[in-house]
């Protein structure tokens, strides 16, 4: 791709108003976004050949950059010649990597946890925001539309010596989703079912649709998310409803770290500056994911709307505010629950490093600059502003008492109140402080909290309700006063709802459901 058609490209797809931009601002986009980081017209092919690298990764769309003609041939001008290579086992990747058939890898956070290759993460890639989703079998179940009706789903096939089927993709963010349902609800429980691995999410998404399988739930990626939702199956949360959940990195070698770290520094600046043109240009990376995966034009849209990439100094803010930091904790939380991992990192930070992402991070901010003199709103999506979904509508309490059901938090501890009161017990206290913590990891423009009192049938009828009503009150303005921007309500049940197969006087029926529901 030529100098002059950068911007051209850049303007025509966004339509920003970029044609209100001076001629000199025009100039500095062009120079900015040009993927060349060399000013030398001729480097000689013995340089190229000696500047070789080789990344290893697979197929995923979020990786189509890395793949495209441009790329590599922006890589070539700045000195370096890089070959990319598909490698769809992680162990084997990290195996790969750690030998030294790779100078670098991109990955998921949780397989780089998982595999600890030899290396550090350098570079952000995007998170998703609905391209990875878990999937109820509604058309074979009309009922099942939440994990509330999965979990009694579960129990009548258990009762009959049956056992439903969980189908995904391993070793993929699927898998990955799947892990972190079951680490956060009360009725998704991976040990309920039998696990079905494939290779691909267009197989799992065949599985679901076989009716001759006795397959409850899959969890697949774009397109095939939408196509369920379409054909009428239940999308029962995806990652738009927790981001940041699922990232991508880039993983340089601790042997290239240390021999030629300027090459990581050239490479990033290369990639970051694609990223600022082709992530604002939807139609051009459109059909990029297109050729690069066989795949429609619609097909590729869909793919592209659930993919949030980084632009360099919003990586560079991840590795620098503990943003980070924290999304490393808590992805090892996750994997440690589930036996993947044997402890969470002792020093997250020794795990990434911000240093050669900084010039890459320099020049956009240099663009920012130029650019917000005449068209501020561009200069915000270059710094990575402006991606929130529009605001939502002001629910009344009815509204979030009705919202579909998605399934209950599981707490972990109790919470309890003094007899006959709604006063919390400072044990309660630490499990509410937990559980705002787990509450804040989900999207509040996608999902309220409806939390729900019950009461024993022991006593009067008219008192149970009322103290279930308070109770239920006090633990949403506790989460409330934690500072939760999601819409909370309180829902008393009093004794009408007390649990299967314990009598109705019984305390277990004194109880708290923390219930998430679907808004917007």
């Amino acid at each position: 791709m030529s100098k002059r058609n950068v911007p051209i490209l850049l303007f025509l797809a966004l339509g920003l108003g970029v044609s209100c931009l001076t001629f000199g601002t025009m100039w500095l986009i062009d120079q900015f976004t040009q993927p060349s980081l060399s000013r030398e017209k001729d480097i000689s092919v013995n340089q190229s050949i000696n500047n070789q690298l080789t990344l290893l990764g697979d197929t995923f769309s979020g990786y189509s950059t890395f793949r495209s003609q441009t790329f590599l041939e922006a890589v070539k001008k700045a000195g370096l010649n890089l070959r990319y290579e598909d490698e769809f086992d992680q162990a084997k990747r990290a195996e790969r990597f750690n030998q030294g058939q790779s100078d670098l890898l991109v990955t998921t956070l949780d397989q780089f946890l998982k595999q600890q290759p030899q290396g550090k993460i350098v570079g952000l890639i995007d998170t998703t925001v609905g391209a990875d989703a878990v999937v109820l079998n509604t058309k074979k179940y009309p009922n099942l539309k939440s994990m509330l009706a999965l979990s009694q789903l579960v129990q009548q096939a258990r009762n009959k010596g049956e056992q439903f089927t969980i189908v995904f993709a391993g070793d993929t963010p699927s898998e990955y989703l799947a892990q972190v349902l079951t680490t956060k609800f009360e009725e998704f429980k991976l040990s309920d079912f039998q696990i079905k691995r494939v290779a691909d999410a267009a197989d799992a998404w065949k599985v679901l649709q076989d009716s001759n399988q006795n397959v409850a739930v899959a969890v697949l990626w774009e397109p095939y998310v939408s196509q369920a939702r379409h054909k009428g199956y239940t999308v029962v949360l995806s990652s738009q409803d927790l981001p940041g959940t699922i990232v991508d990195v880039i993983v340089a070698s601790n042997r290239l770290i240390e021999s030629q770290p300027e090459k990581i520094s050239q490479l990033l600046e290369v990639y970051y500056r694609l990223i600022d043109t082709n992530v604002r240009n939807a139609e051009q990376l459109q059909a990029q994911i297109a050729l690069d995966g066989n795949l429609s034009s619609t097909d590729a849209g869909a793919i592209l709307q659930g993919i949030d990439f980084f632009t360099s100094v919003e990586a560079e803010n991840w590795m620098t505010d503990d943003t980070l930091e924290k999304r490393i904790n808590s992805t090892a939380a996750v994997l440690m629950l589930v036996g993947k991992m044997n402890e969470v990192p002792q020093n997250p930070k020794e795990l990434f490093t911000s240093e050669f992402i900084a010039k890459a991070s320099e020049n956009t901010q240099n663009l920012i600059k130029m650019v917000r003199i005449d068209n501020p709103e561009l200069a915000d999506r270059f710094a990575g502003k402006g991606k929130a979904i529009a605001p939502m509508p002001n629910f009344n309490p009815n509204q979030i008492a009705t919202a579909p059901n998605i399934g209950n938090l599981q707490l972990q501890g109790e919470v309890k109140f003094t007899t006959d009161s709604a006063l919390l017990t400072d044990k309660s206290k630490e499990t509410l402080d937990k559980l705002s913590r787990e509450i804040a990891e989900f999207n509040e423009q996608t999902i309220g909290v409806r939390v729900i009192g019950h009461t024993s049938r022991f006593g009067e009828a008219d008192f149970n309700q009322d103290l279930s009503q308070k109770r239920a009150q006090t633990v949403a303005n506790y989460l409330r006063d934690r500072g939760l921007k999601h819409k909370i309500v309180a829902v008393g049940k009093g004794s009408s709802q007390p649990l299967a197969g314990v009598h109705p006087e019984d305390k277990r029926n004194q109880r708290t459901e923390i219930r998430l529901v679907r808004v917007n």
